[in-house]
């Protein structure tokens, strides 16, 4: 992942990660695919990102995890969303909307945050 993305990630992962298990549940190595895919290959996260992010949520309360098999008979944890999550997410979306919007004011842009 380029530094340019790598610094935006930092800020947004949270929001990903819980916007992706609100979906279904999934497990780690899943939830970084399906970033990467939705995302047109642009965002790439990282093992060194991504499971400390998964184990900070998970203590938060706003994800659960739990042991099961994956596609390929391997054990894996699958995190799903909670309900404290659930209500973190709409704040966090809330909150991406305020900021994206302040910062096309500032570029200019005022007409595409609409």
């Amino acid at each position: 992942m380029s530094s340019e993305a790598n610094s935006l990630l930092q800020g947004t992962l949270d929001l990903l990660i819980l916007k992706t298990v609100a979906l279904e549940p999934m497990h780690g190595w899943g939830i970084a695919l399906r970033i990467q895919q939705i995302s047109n290959e642009v965002l790439q996260i990282g093992q060194g990102s991504l499971y400390p992010a998964l184990h900070r949520l998970e203590y938060r309360g706003w994800i659960q995890a739990k042991w099961s098999s994956s596609e390929n008979n391997r054990r894996a944890k699958y995190y799903s969303l909670t309900t404290a999550g659930r209500k973190q997410l709409t704040a966090e979306l809330q909150q991406w909307d305020r900021m994206a919007a302040a910062i096309a004011l500032v570029l200019g842009r005022a007409e595409a945050v609409s």
